[in-house]
């Protein structure tokens, strides 16, 4: 079982523009590749900015105005490595819908956008039930699938029943967030019980 990381969602080989790319060149850009934003890249393919559309809008004015005059900056990036939910903090931090994806080297490598998260979370509860049973319940854990009912209803996981040991109680829950399209863990799991004196 592997969390979903950055480098899964990101758009690979993204559209960039230069801080001298004309306001009208972005805006054909947006257009032609139906996007909503462009990363603003330096001589050497690092983000310095993002261009979005409410950029453009705000200053539509302006033909003269350069990504440069546009652009929100500093860009706010992830890492591909990072988890999904990493990034997702990120965005609601700084409030942007896309961060620019950079490699070590920090140049440019992908974009993940808000709408890329929202995919996600789109999971079939069914699909996310045989993950927990099989992969985190059976595979990982080595629990017998009989001794934990797992209910998902709208990404949204209830665990019932008894593990082997109470120190798997937050191990479980812990596993169980890790899965891709869980919204929440409701754990009313119980460690085992003491047997007769």
């Amino acid at each position: 079982m592997r969390h979903r990381s950055v480098a899964d969602l990101m758009t690979p080989h993204p559209v960039g523009v230069r801080a001298a790319t004309a306001f009208k060149e972005v805006a054909r850009l947006l257009h032609e590749y139906d996007i909503t934003a462009v990363p603003v890249v330096d001589a050497d393919g690092r983000p310095v900015g993002v261009v979005s559309e409410a950029d453009l809008l705000r200053r539509r004015a302006g033909g003269t105005s350069t990504a440069g005059d546009l652009m929100s900056s500093p860009a706010v990036t992830a890492r591909p490595e990072w988890s999904v939910v990493r990034a997702a903090r990120v965005m609601q931090r700084h409030e942007v819908k896309r961060l620019p994806v950079v490699g070590a080297d920090g140049r440019l490598i992908g974009v993940l956008s808000r709408s890329d998260l929202v995919r996600l979370f789109l999971r079939r509860d069914q699909a996310i039930r045989e993950e927990i049973v099989e992969d985190v319940i059976v595979r990982t854990l080595g629990i017998a699938p009989s001794s934990v009912t797992v209910d998902v209803e709208d990404g949204v996981v209830v665990l019932s029943g008894t593990v082997p040991g109470a120190e798997l109680l937050p191990v479980v829950e812990r596993l169980c967030q890790s899965v891709d399209g869980v919204v929440d863990v409701d754990n009313r799991l119980a460690g085992p019980t003491a047997g007769p004196a």
